[in-house]
């Protein structure tokens, strides 16, 4: 993240530097009319080292019992951590999340009004961050939960105030979709494993940037964005496999449903726009 934000301040600089330097750009017209837009940039998640699985082991719907060993002990006193394992066991520890890069592209047309612009957007693409959560029973065996986007597309609304027609300043926001990639590893080879795989998500995108005119149709820009989705539909099925009657997910109900704690796949962004302007 360190590094994408000296990019953004030195891509905001550089275009704000530039943009006076070009006289022939005529400032009565600029940010006014619709544009296309290719937008890169860095996802950065925010830390979720308290979250954990829930289960579900009458599969009643409600992830609010502890899965008990037939001696009544919790079989996940070892613990949970909110990243993948790097074992079978709490004691090899977890991976953190994956910050990653993202990629988008944009349609969008503003009105300009004096020194004040307001606009609309749409925007699509996707963000490569992952983020793992892992339970650990005392097995030992380790089960771990990822989600990642598979695309996504958002709507937005901006408002903005540009002094002298050569830079904006403004600030963004709206409703966001993407589908998600779900996965799901364990190191317990007894049970049997199943998952629903690709869901749904829905939520919403604040944010707020600056954009500077390097010529008459051409603006760079950089912006932050925090994107907040809504997860809560991948379920993880355990059942009987291989394992034995006494085994502990199924003393309850016959199998076991898995469910992460935390609903919200959450982000910060910073990201550099190039747009072409008519």
């Amino acid at each position: 993240m360190k590094f994408a934000i000296k990019c953004g301040a030195a891509a905001l600089f550089a275009t704000t530097a530039i943009s006076p330097a070009m006289a022939e750009i005529d400032k009565t017209t600029t940010f006014d009319g619709p544009y296309i837009s290719i937008v890169g940039g860095q996802s950065g998640q925010p830390s979720d080292r308290r979250e954990s699985i829930l289960f579900d082991t009458d599969r009643d719907g409600q992830y609010d019992e502890n899965v008990l060993t037939v001696a009544g002990a919790n079989a996940f006193s070892p613990g949970f951590c909110g990243g993948s394992a790097k074992g079978n066991n709490a004691g090899a520890g977890c991976n953190n999340d994956n910050d990653d890069w993202e990629y988008y592209a944009r349609i969008g047309a503003d009105k300009r009004m004096g020194n004040f612009v307001v606009g609309a957007l749409i925007e699509g693409g996707r963000s490569e961050a992952t983020d793992s959560v892992t339970a650990f029973s005392s097995t030992p065996a380790s089960y771990t939960m990822t989600r990642e986007t598979d695309y996504e597309v958002s709507a937005r609304l901006r408002a903005g105030y540009t002094p002298n027609g050569g830079v904006l300043f403004y600030v963004t926001g709206g409703g966001a979709y993407a589908k998600l990639d779900n996965s799901f590893t364990t190191t317990n080879g007894a049970n049997a494993f199943a998952d629903n795989g690709k869901t749904n998500a829905w939520g919403y995108q604040v944010g707020g940037g600056a954009e500077a005119m390097v010529a008459q149709n051409l603006s760079l820009g950089v912006e932050y964005m925090y994107t907040s989705l809504m997860d809560d539909d991948y379920v993880v099925n355990v059942t009987q496999g291989a394992a034995a009657a006494t085994n502990p997910f199924l003393l309850n109900g016959g199998g076991t449903n898995f469910n992460r704690s935390d609903e919200d796949f959450n982000r910060h962004s910073v990201r550099v726009t190039a747009s072409l302007r008519f």
